[in-house]
């Protein structure tokens, strides 16, 4: 994500595996969670949810996602002891036969090792020695099981790094907004609203967006960028909604 903006320290903190295919939620529930317990020392900007690759030869519970948190904090040193709760609560919450993992680190110590390693585990299986030199400049742990987890976690970090791939789960009241919303309050919000249609016009201020209720804008760019398609002058409706066979408590 682009950090330019921020006044503090920012911190991107990454779960993965947290959970079995009869868990009651999902990783990207249980890193909101988690952050919602936190103290008012940070500040949570957004969680992003990472797709990785559905393959034969990779072990995962239910759509191989992982998430990562983004978090301010006025002082860097806070950076060990986020770590250090992350992995307690996870060891403590995290159902057994799960293998979770946990990844942290400050944004600018975020390098291009890291991030060519979390691009490469969209590529096909990588392996935990490949996670832990590529974050070796990070926070990284393995809680419970076979510590796969570290994979996806530290694959968070680096692919929220890239800020190009991935979607909000939890950006500021996104999830409170209405079924229909207007342009202007989505970009006040700082949710660009970007048309994907083949002959696109641009949506205005005034226009209203459909989105179902569920409102998921993607990282492009290092920014928040919700797609939509037209639907009628001054009307669109957001071009990704709710997979059907969705998982409840995954996003």
């Amino acid at each position: 994500m682009d950090t330019a903006r921020a006044a503090g320290c920012i911190f991107y903190l990454g779960f993965d595996d947290t959970d079995t295919k009869t868990s009651p939620k999902g990783t990207g529930r249980t890193i909101r969670d988690f952050c919602a317990g936190l103290p008012e020392t940070f500040t949570l900007r957004a969680v992003l949810r990472h797709q990785l690759p559905k393959l034969p030869e990779i072990p995962y519970t239910s759509n191989n996602s992982s998430a990562c948190a983004v978090l301010e904090a006025d002082d860097p040193s806070l950076g060990r002891g986020l770590f250090e709760a992350a992995a307690a609560y996870l060891a403590d919450s995290a159902p057994d036969g799960s293998d979770p993992g946990v990844c942290l680190a400050a944004a600018g110590d975020v390098d291009d090792a890291l991030v060519a390693f979390a691009l490469s585990c969209n590529a096909g299986k990588v392996a935990q020695r490949d996670a832990m030199t590529a974050a070796s400049g990070a926070h990284l742990a393995g809680v419970g099981g076979s510590n796969d987890g570290i994979i996806g976690a530290a694959a968070a970090v680096g692919l929220t790094r890239h800020g190009w791939c991935g979607r909000f789960i939890e950006l500021g009241d996104m999830r409170r907004l209405p079924a229909l919303v207007a342009v202007s309050e989505l970009e006040a919000r700082g949710i660009r609203v970007v048309s994907v249609d083949r002959d696109p016009l641009v949506p205005l201020s005034g226009d209203s967006v459909a989105t179902g209720g569920w409102l998921r804008p993607s990282l492009w760019g290092g920014q928040a960028v919700l797609q939509v398609r037209a639907d009628g002058l001054g009307r669109w409706v957001a071009a990704l909604g709710k997979r059907a066979d969705k998982v409840a408590g995954i996003a």
